[in-house]
């Protein structure tokens, strides 16, 4: 039906202008043509939501190339950043990024499909991007996080595990709070709070976040996929088969 009414708009320069059958008939007036898919679209109102639907696909179609597009332009800040915290296999085969924000409740539930996809499997690389969108606890906590994988790599994996799995609300006391008990350099972190570093981290995340249009958290990359959401482990699970081998069973 969508064709039809397609049909009739390309007609329509000829309603308004073309011969007439009838030389004493008067031309159609933009009025007349108004009127008629005015009537037909009344009378077939479905036609609308055909072409919303047809809309809605072609932009869905476009949005996706242009996130292969930027998939491939900013591989390397996705997978290879010195200094991006990783857990799991630092060699791994394959590699998943996570986005996420310690206030994220989705983050903070999907973190167990995480352990249970390291836990399987031994070839698996995941690296972290600090994207803090929930307000200025998520960016002070953030900044914690940033810098204890900073000054000390090898306590991040605890650190993020706590601070992710805490109660409550994420922020700088929480995410100090932390780093103290586990006996972590504070009065360094605390001082390096407003630094370059911490900037120039979250700054990176963001503007990779909005090429692949990317809004909220958790989000992932895995290969040439992006999944939006706390899409669960099964999944995750299969991007990461069809990464390494094309298929979504290995």
């Amino acid at each position: 039906m969508i064709r039809i009414f397609l049909t009739l708009l390309a007609a329509a320069p000829l309603l308004l202008f073309g011969p007439r059958a009838d030389a004493e008939d008067a031309p159609l007036t933009k009025s007349d043509v108004e009127a008629i898919m005015r009537d037909y679209l009344l009378a077939n109102p479905e036609i609308l939501e055909e072409a919303f639907t047809a809309l809605q696909a072609k932009r869905q179609a476009e949005a996706e190339a242009a996130r292969k597009g930027s998939l491939s332009q900013y591989r390397d800040a996705l997978e290879n950043t010195p200094g991006d915290p990783v857990l799991g296999n630092p060699a791994g085969d394959v590699t998943m990024v996570e986005f996420f924000d310690y206030n994220c409740g989705y983050c903070r539930r999907a973190h167990e499909d995480l352990e249970r996809l390291i836990a399987a499997d031994p070839q698996l690389k995941v690296i972290m991007k600090e994207f803090p969108v929930l307000g200025q606890g998520s960016m002070e906590a953030a900044a914690v996080s940033i810098l204890v994988n900073d000054l000390v790599p090898e306590s991040y994996p605890e650190f993020h595990e706590r601070l992710i799995t805490a109660d409550g609300q994420a922020n700088e006391k929480v995410a100090l709070s932390i780093a103290t008990d586990m006996g972590l350099p504070v009065d360094e972190i605390r001082a390096k709070l407003r630094s370059d570093k911490v900037r120039e981290t979250v700054q990176s995340s963001y503007e990779i976040a909005q090429a692949l249009g990317l809004s909220g958290t958790p989000s992932y990359v895995v290969g040439d996929t992006v999944e939006f959401g706390a899409v669960g482990y099964d999944t995750l699970r299969t991007r990461i088969n069809e990464a390494r081998c094309g298929e979504m069973e290995c």
